[in-house]
């Protein structure tokens, strides 16, 4: 069996503690507390504090990083576009965060049970950049089905 995890970048606009961000990280707590209650999550990445944002795996110091598992695709899709004060924060998006120049989100499947790393999420995004959506890491608009498990 397999999981679905999750990456996504975004490069600040603003220092982390800013005024400026506050219509984003003021969200934080609550938009992570409701995935962690949706249907089909599993996991998320956390570093000091109760989210991701003090973990920066990547040269560029303004790039934040989220990392989840989740049960499958449509559980994640579900949360992402369908949960009312997710795509909240997600319409603000851009006042927060500058455009993405290259791959920003990535997915893949990891066997039940097993964490990414953030070496993973790295690996990930750069095969997407690099070689676009492939079973190794896609996107939402062309995905790719589980690995099959055989006894």
């Amino acid at each position: 069996m397999h999981h679905l995890a999750q990456v996504n970048i975004a490069r600040l606009l603003y220092p982390i503690d800013s005024p400026q961000l506050l219509g984003f990280t003021s969200r934080l707590d609550a938009v992570n507390a409701l995935a962690e209650a949706a249907p089909g999550f599993v996991w998320r990445l956390v570093g000091d504090g109760n989210d991701a944002t003090s973990l920066r795996p990547f040269p560029d110091p303004e790039l934040i990083i989220n990392m989840s598992v989740w049960e499958n695709v449509d559980a994640l899709f579900d949360f992402t576009y369908r949960q009312a004060d997710h795509t909240a924060v997600m319409r603000g998006r851009r006042d927060w965060f500058a455009r993405p120049d290259r791959a920003h989100m990535a997915l893949w499947w990891v066997p039940a049970g097993q964490v990414p790393t953030l070496a993973d999420a790295r690996e990930r995004l750069d095969h997407l950049e690099g070689h676009g959506p492939t079973p190794f890491a896609f996107t939402f608009k062309q995905r790719f089905a589980a690995p099959a498990t055989h006894p």
